[in-house]
């Protein structure tokens, strides 16, 4: 199946709710080895101006990879996900992320380009955290390049 080049302008609408627990915060951070106290110590976080404990910066990725899932998941986009090679993440934060926080993603395919037999697809994930009401602010916004390897690669 080939990659459907009408990706390229589409936007996946904000998915389920992701809840910023303490534990996940401490347990991501173990795994990445971030070892600031802020990231384990809700006194060592609030001390510097935090209302919880902090995320480390590439937490945000879990939020991303679930609204990634969204266009992986599309019959339409025509990927084969055992056909994918990550190839590129980056990461714009606006605040950081707390214990807490209730966080949506929405994404947006940047780019579709044909390389070969495969494509390399470029996508923005726009992180918000809810509030009260419909209020949404911006926390994060990452930025991801995917190849999808043809027939033969």
């Amino acid at each position: 199946m080939t990659i459907n080049p009408d990706l390229q302008g589409r936007s996946y609408p904000a998915a389920e709710v992701y809840d910023v627990g303490r534990e996940k915060i401490r347990e991501f951070a173990r795994a990445v080895k971030a070892t600031h106290p802020a990231h384990f110590d809700v006194d060592a976080a609030t001390a510097l101006g935090h209302s919880d404990l902090v995320a480390p910066p590439t937490f945000a990725i879990i939020i991303a990879q679930r609204a990634d899932a969204q266009l992986i998941e599309d019959p339409d986009a025509g990927i084969d996900f055992s056909r994918v090679v990550h190839a590129d993440q980056r990461f714009t934060h606006h605040r950081p992320i707390v214990a807490g926080d209730r966080l949506v993603a929405e994404l947006h395919v940047d780019g579709v380009r044909a390389m070969g037999g495969g494509a390399m697809i470029t996508t923005r994930s726009e992180i918000f955290a809810l509030s009260s009401g419909d209020s949404r602010e911006p926390v994060t916004t990452t930025t991801s390049s995917i190849l999808v390897r043809g027939e033969g690669q």
